[in-house]
């Protein structure tokens, strides 16, 4: 291990230096009753980086994104998306404000095609009395432009738009998702386990897909407990601990088995150490 500081948080090749945050949470404080989900959580993430999400089970992973993405309302602490705070009472209001997530269950409709699955929430309507009175969809105007997101992304395994998703395999699905939140998450896009029960091929595809988004701009929070991918993909890794955060750290400055330790209690990262920015 060594104790380098990463001055920004952009690592990846190419990449302009991001100064201010896309996303920054303070103090973020969720309670169950007795039970502390979250106690005084900092995040930031950058515009143009994959910030990793890691912790044991009951670290408050999962409770974390939830009060990021508008999901669940922190009892205290502060957020701000853009420089703005912003307090989110539901996840289509984080939505509306560019903030797309994926969770573990997907979210997508099996018996709809691909094209419908993208713009689900989201149809495009036909203008004038067909869409405003009939409230009729412009399945052709959604077919061509999920088309068109679709080969601009790079993605291959999705060569028929028309196709149901029912019938894609779990890799194919979860690429899907993705997709929909590169295509409409304007500032922030959050993968909670996107590469869960995944082959290695469309493990690699699914990440390829995530490290696409980063390069667009977006910033992306990657929640995960594959450590490989982890160290593969992300430019920082946020390391939860017992609702708290333990340390931020940089696949540049610490090793697989230096996140374990942490994650466990085993180490503990001085602050002026840590790959805050």
């Amino acid at each position: 291990m060594t104790t380098d500081t990463v001055d920004t948080p952009a690592a990846h090749p190419g990449a302009a230096p991001a100064t201010q945050p896309i996303l920054e949470a303070e103090g973020m404080v969720k309670l169950f009753g007795r039970v502390v989900g979250l106690r005084g959580v900092d995040l930031r993430l950058f515009p143009g980086e994959v910030l990793a999400v890691i912790g044991d089970n009951g670290a408050g992973k999962s409770t974390l994104i939830k009060c990021l993405s508008g999901a669940m309302i922190p009892d205290r602490g502060t957020l701000q998306l853009d420089g703005q705070q912003v307090a989110f009472r539901s996840t289509q209001e984080a939505r509306t404000a560019g903030i797309e997530t994926v969770y573990q269950t997907l979210a997508v409709a099996p018996a709809l095609d691909i094209a419908s699955n993208l713009y689900l929430g989201r149809e495009i309507r036909k203008s004038g009395f067909a869409g405003s009175v009939l409230r009729m969809l412009d399945t052709v105007a959604m077919k061509k432009h999920a088309e068109q997101y679709i080969k601009d992304l790079g993605i291959s395994t999705l060569q028929n738009i028309n196709q149901a998703v029912e019938t894609l395999s779990g890799g194919q699905r979860q690429i899907v998702a993705v997709a929909r939140t590169g295509a409409f998450g304007s500032k922030v896009a959050i993968l909670d386990e996107p590469t869960a029960a995944l082959g290695v091929r469309e493990t690699a595809q699914v990440l390829r897909l995530v490290r696409d988004l980063r390069d667009k701009g977006l910033g992306v929070i990657l929640i995960s407990h594959n450590m490989p991918n982890v160290f593969e993909t992300a430019d920082r890794i946020h390391v939860q601990r017992l609702g708290g955060r333990a340390a931020v750290i940089s696949p540049k400055t610490h090793s697989m088995q230096d996140a374990v330790a942490i994650m466990t209690g085993a180490m503990v990262v001085p602050e002026e150490e840590q790959s805050l920015r």
